[in-house]
């Protein structure tokens, strides 16, 4: 890993990663781009991690998108490279086959919004600055921002926030629903690594299955969708922590998931 662009802290089943470009405000260069892929692919096949936080070093910046002084530098072909390399990158978090939450620290803008879109919960400090500004650069959202933005908001809001480019802060941000919850900045940290123990205490392979269902039943209609419920749960029944799921409740005791 580049540690120059990218930390990695793992705190029991929890990894913290954190966008590491404080000086320029955790902008995404190519070597974050490539450096968070290798990563979040390693992640997917670590057993002992179950869900991800998502970061930025300091306390301005989640993420202020590209990094327009390299892209200024790119040929034609070089840029279609980078946004290619984005837009799969934030796929990739988004069909992470465990939880992934956005801490967002301050402002995050174009792909910093982008990402942080791609991630299952969004809990944003006070301070927080949010928007996909691109068409004021005369180009537009290129990290998946067209597509995700309106089906967690609406189209008519995510319509106003990308062809204005306006920018919400947090109390608009959960107001519409763009982020779960917001807390004051020294409590970000703490409010993320809450959530990812309460989601730490389901078992493993039912919160995966739970996952897969609800972003792919989503794309479908109500009958696709239900089936695809149906053989996601089907794939929990023959597991030793549904077993145990059920001895513990019998027992009235905390139940000891294994991940088989």
């Amino acid at each position: 890993m580049a540690e120059n662009v990218l930390k990695m802290e793992t705190t029991g089943q929890v990894a913290v990663l954190t966008l590491n470009r404080p000086e320029v405000m955790n902008s995404i260069n190519f070597e974050m781009l490539k450096t968070l892929k290798d990563v979040i692919w390693q992640v997917r096949f670590q057993k002992d991690i179950r869900v991800v936080i998502i970061t930025g070093a300091g306390e301005k910046a989640f993420c202020a998108g590209a990094d327009l002084k390299e892209r200024a530098g790119m040929s034609q072909e070089e840029v279609k490279k980078y946004i290619y390399t984005i837009r799969t990158l934030f796929t990739e978090i988004e069909s992470l086959n465990k939880p992934v939450i956005a801490a967002i620290n301050g402002v995050a803008l174009g792909g910093g919004t982008e990402m942080l879109l791609a991630c299952d919960i969004r809990i944003a400090s006070m301070n927080a600055t949010m928007g996909l500004t691109e068409t004021r650069l005369a180009i537009i959202p290129g990290g998946g921002g067209t597509q995700r933005l309106p089906r967690l908001i609406g189209r008519g809001k995510a319509k106003e926030l990308i062809l204005t480019g306006r920018r919400v802060d947090a109390k608009e941000a959960y107001a519409i629903g763009l982020v779960n919850s917001i807390c004051e900045p020294e409590l970000l940290m703490d409010e993320a690594h809450k959530m990812a123990a309460m989601i730490c205490e389901g078992g493993p392979i039912a919160i995966e299955q739970a996952k897969y269902a609800i972003d792919a039943g989503l794309e479908t209609d109500l009958r696709t969708g239900l089936s695809i419920e149906s053989n996601a749960y089907w794939i929990t029944i023959p597991t030793e922590d549904r077993l145990e799921g059920l001895a513990a409740f019998r027992e009235k005791r905390k139940p000891v998931y294994k991940g088989c």
